[in-house]
């Protein structure tokens, strides 16, 4: 039998959170793993085919992550053959972010697996709560983005 601590996990909203994201990578892992491609993978992907030609240092800010993870992350999936970098016409050191027809065909196909994975994220949640809980996370978002390591343009 464990002993029950002084304290409760389950009442720390950054512990609910964080597990919240593990869960939410497990599933997206169950339903995208045939493309191998991670979940910061897809956000970035989705962003470059929404957003094509975007300079590096403005997609690291549209998917919230840090400049240097995010050249990381573009030079692997451009070794993918799935975006292709492009210098800047001006200013010869930035780099401008372009989807491949590879990219596209990967984006159709993981469509409907990666709606899955957000959809069982939240399905414990009655229809008519998802709405709210969403619009409470992304409040949640907007309000601490400062504080992030890496904000976000909203």
């Amino acid at each position: 039998m464990r002993k029950k601590t002084s304290f409760t996990l389950a009442s720390r909203p950054g512990f609910l959170i964080r597990r919240l994201h593990q869960i939410h990578l497990s599933l997206f892992a169950e339903e995208c793993a045939a493309f191998n491609v991670t979940p910061v993978q897809y956000s970035i992907l989705t962003a470059v085919a929404a957003q094509p030609g975007l300079e590096q240092a403005a997609l690291a800010q549209e998917v919230g992550i840090d400049r240097a993870t995010l050249a990381n992350v573009v030079a692997r999936l451009a070794g993918r053959g799935l975006v292709r970098r492009k210098q800047g016409k001006e200013d010869r050191r930035l780099k401008h972010v372009l989807p491949t027809a590879a990219c596209r065909k990967l984006l159709a196909r993981m469509e409907a697996p990666a709606r899955r994975a957000h959809e069982r994220t939240i399905d414990a949640l009655k229809p008519k709560e998802r709405a709210g809980f969403l619009s409470a996370l992304a409040h949640l978002v907007s309000a601490g983005n400062e504080h992030g390591r890496a904000p976000m343009r909203i």
